[in-house]
């Protein structure tokens, strides 16, 4: 692309070779995003960085504000989705931490903005290294949350996210993540569309609310009280119990828009990503399914035909939208399956990993419950490995027979016995 007479060129369809995060940076432009506010943190920097350059280079017409934390980048994000504009922006790990406080705001405004997630651990002690402690942290403010396994469905997934968004039956905002430096920085094929054809699946925005308009005077003023008030000529004001009720109507309700929109965008451009929710991978005959999450439902794939030489018959659900939980089709899927292995790279701290027992809260009440069993894997960016994976599913099937049920969190991959020379007291305790 490039400027010609202070008009952008259209983009031509075409694949390249790009990183996960210039596959989010080129989304963002195509979707012809208005304003990005952002603070760089690793290992999210180089999609702003790459923004900030079309920018430059007159190849995207938006407003690129800096400012000095994740929380005023958010703040920034929010005042300019209330004005009308389509906003974006990317970050990691603190980064999102930090902007916490407007995540519930943004939601709770019903405000269409989009996130780049390339998720990060979280400290103590520090680390820089992929996992989805991040990503799960937010999983109660109100957002969408998608989660990615390669770097064409990073470039996709945030086209479908903004038009998702932006529906007047939704009008929420949503993450779109994909793992740190797994992704980020690793190179593959993308497919860039031709700008045209962007343009006809993602119309210009038309925004519930606009304040750009300074001849009239308005504001935002969502200060509630925890009863319905009448204002007489202005009419009737939900209290706040209300407006948490219609939150949780628009995100249950997403779940068929989300669909909806993806089966649009498979139509168009001929990649789809399961139904949208999930994708399923030699499942109808496995009786043993693996479920999992980006970086380790990719590992999980390559596992199949291990432990298919080894005569099991597994599968593996490969979940993509996290928020709002699919909960009721999960159930449908699974209700019949005999075994399900949950490998998490995360931790509900307390008890054990979140993907595993909000899994176990779907299924409850079957009349034959499938047997379910969760690992944690790869926190800090550790590797997964295959014999790692393998290890998990032969240990699920051990626990299975004997009848065992567990809320164990088991851990795989550690390497505790490297650690003997630490003074156990002072550095940790083993669980007996």
């Amino acid at each position: 692309m490039t400027l010609i007479n202070n008009v952008v060129e259209e983009t031509k369809k075409e694949s390249r070779i790009l990183t996960g995060n210039y596959a989010a940076a080129h989304a963002l432009r195509q979707v012809k995003v208005g304003v990005v506010a952002a603070y760089p943190i690793t290992p999210q920097s180089p999609v702003v960085e790459k923004i900030a350059e079309f920018i430059n280079d007159g190849k995207m017409n938006a407003r690129f504000v800096k400012v000095e934390s994740e929380h005023s980048a958010l703040a920034v994000c929010v005042a300019a989705s209330a004005t009308g504009s389509r906003v974006g922006t990317a970050t990691s790990s603190h980064g999102l931490e930090l902007m916490y406080e407007m995540l519930p705001w943004t939601a709770g405004n019903r405000l269409p903005i989009i996130i780049n997630l390339a998720t990060r651990s979280l400290g103590a002690p520090w680390s820089v290294w992929t996992d989805h402690s991040d990503f799960i942290t937010i999983r109660d403010v109100g957002w969408i949350q998608f989660m990615c396994e390669d770097n064409q469905e990073i470039y996709d997934t945030n086209i479908q996210a903004f038009k998702i968004a932006e529906d007047r039956r939704v009008n929420l905002p949503a993450i779109v993540a994909y793992d740190g430096y797994i992704l980020s920085h690793t190179m593959m094929p993308v497919m860039l569309e031709d700008q045209k054809e962007v343009d006809k699946f993602l119309p210009p925005l038309k925004h519930h609310i606009n304040l750009s308009d300074v001849s009239q005077v308005k504001g935002i003023d969502p200060v509630t009280t925890p009863h319905i008030r009448d204002r007489g000529s202005e009419g009737i004001v939900p209290g706040y119990f209300e407006y948490r009720y219609a939150l949780q109507k628009a995100l249950e309700n997403s779940i068929e828009i989300i669909q909806e929109v993806h089966d649009d965008f498979a139509n168009k451009f001929g990649r789809s990503y399961g139904n949208g929710l999930f994708k399923k991978v030699e499942f109808d005959d496995a009786d043993i399914i693996i479920l999992a999450m980006g970086s380790v439902a990719s590992q999980s794939r390559v596992v199949l035909k291990k432990l298919r030489e080894k005569g099991l018959k597994v599968g593996l659900v490969s979940l993509k939208l996290f928020r709002p939980y699919p909960a009721k089709l999960l159930r449908e899927l699974l209700k019949d399956k005999k075994t399900i292995v949950v490998f998490d790279r995360d931790i509900g701290y307390g008890y054990e990993g979140v993907l595993c027992y909000e899994l176990k809260s779907a299924l409850y009440g079957l009349k034959e419950n499938p047997f379910i069993k969760g690992f944690i894997v790869g926190l800090g960016g550790r590797d997964i490995t295959n014999e790692q994976l393998i290890e998990g599913v032969t240990r699920a099937l051990d626990q299975e027979k004997t009848g065992e049920i567990s809320q164990t969190t088991e851990f795989l991959g550690l390497k505790l016995k490297e650690l003997s020379d630490y003074d156990e007291a002072t550095f940790f305790k083993e669980a007996k």
